[in-house]
Order: structure tokens, then sequence, then C-alpha cells
């Protein structure tokens, strides 16, 4: 899998499937079951260190996981998390994400839009493959009560409307659309060129992603409504990450009961 793949699905209407990996048994058992692309996510902060949250994680922290979900990944696209102040400015996010792709990542990925424009613009032009992330971000929200659905009024649904193609223009391949109203994914996915990817986004986004822990059923905090739990109504792993996959293509996930 690589960029001109998944815009090629974008064109062809074909869902791109992705889950978050943090290892590589996981990461080898995501690929072989036909997930087109691996989010190694800052998400990691939450189901693997306990946190409430994803500002605990480090550079080390992403580059150590990275470059073990690396070693079970043949075919998926790996995309990785820049961490929480670690892409302060241009010079800092660029010798970040270097170390990210050193360790294995075909893409990085960063919380906002028109506040980064520089970054956007150094990395694009270092050659760095980009996934932007708009709508709800994780890295912003200091209580967990804060997890609250964006562009709900007028003003924040056209925010991420203009942010989406102002980070299109500065180079992004890729934009991820969190907890964002249905409706508006499908706008923001309709006026750009690159795929869009959403986690309670709706199925009118070009792919969708969800953290495999919540996936799986195996996270024992309270899941938002945009999670199924897939395993649920499985065999086993590889069986609920198939049909998650196949029920993304076919467009069955998400369903109404899983959207705002």
């Amino acid at each position: 899998m690589n960029i001109s793949q998944l815009k090629s699905f974008k064109r062809s209407g074909e869902k791109i499937a992705c889950l978050t990996a943090y290892d590589a048994s996981f990461a080898q058992t995501f690929d072989r079951c036909g997930v087109d692309v691996i989010l190694v996510g800052d998400s990691l902060g939450n189901v693997i260190h306990g946190s409430g949250n994803t500002v605990s994680v480090s550079m080390d922290d992403m580059c150590y996981h990275t470059k073990i979900v690396a070693k079970g990944c043949e075919q998926a696209l790996i995309i990785s998390d820049l961490p929480y102040q670690s892409y302060e400015d241009p010079k800092q996010a660029l010798a970040n994400s270097n170390l990210l792709i050193d360790a294995g990542a075909d893409m990085v990925k960063f919380e906002g839009g028109r506040e980064h424009e520089s970054i956007f613009k150094k990395l694009h032009e270092s050659g760095i493959p980009l996934c932007a992330h708009l709508g709800l971000l994780p890295q912003s929200v200091s209580d967990p009560g804060g997890f609250k659905v964006q562009g709900k009024d007028e003003d924040s649904a056209k925010r991420i409307i203009e942010d989406a193609i102002l980070v299109e223009s500065w180079g992004a391949d890729v934009v991820v659309l969190e907890c964002i109203p249905a409706n508006l994914a499908s706008i923001v996915s309709n006026n750009l060129s690159i795929p869009t990817i959403g986690i309670g986004a709706g199925v009118d986004c070009d792919g969708q992603v969800l953290v495999s822990y919540d996936m799986l059923g195996i996270n024992p905090n309270k899941k938002p409504k945009f999670v199924k739990n897939f395993l649920e109504s499985s065999t086993g792993i590889g069986a609920a990450v198939e049909s998650y996959v196949q029920s993304v293509k076919n467009k069955s996930f998400p369903s109404k009961d899983h959207t705002y």
C-alpha cells in the first residue's frame, strides 16, 4: 500500500480500512487480514500506558512502537503520530518526523490546521508524507469530559472545511476527521482530492479508523458512540478484523447508530 493507491481508492470509491496497532503481533495480524493502513497512534497513552489522555506520550515511545509495528507489516501503509509538543516549530517537527520515518513510518500525522501552516509547508518541502488531523484534537483535551463532537455550529464547521482545504494545499496527503457530524464530514470529503479517514465522522469519509482495543472490545473504559465491538460476534481476533475490514469496504460500518 502506498499514497498513490490510497488516492486511487478515493477516485474509485473503494473505502480505506485503518486500525491502530502498537506492537508487531497485532500489526502482523491486521496486515494479513487486509487492513490498508495501520496507525501507530498516540492513543497508546490511553490503552497501553493507562493514562486519561495522550499528552504523556513521548517521541521515544512513538519511535519504539513504530519500529516494532513496522516489523509486523508487509502490505499496510504505516502512519505514525507526532506526539504532544513534538512539533512546536518547523525545525523540531522535521527532526521528529525524520525519527518516525527512520523507525519505519511511511507517513506522519499531527493535529491541527491553519495554526501549523509553516510546519505543513516545511515537512512537505522536505519530502515527508503528511496526514492532517482535524475535528476533535485529543492532544488539546486535558479533561476526559472535553471529548465532544466538533463542528456542530456554523462557524466551527466552516473552520474545519477551510482548514481541510488549506492543509491539502500545503501538502497533506490524507486527512483524519474525528468526531464531527456526518454531513460535515461528507462536505469536507467532497471538497478534497485527497482521502479522508473518519473516526466518529460518518460513512461518507473515504475510509474509517478505530482504536484496535475498542474494535476488539478489550478497552475497559466506556466506549464512545462511534465504536463497534467486532469481536463480540466473531470467532477470534482474525475473524473480527476481517469483519471490520469487510464492513468498512461494503459501507455497513459505521451505521447510523455509530454516527453523529
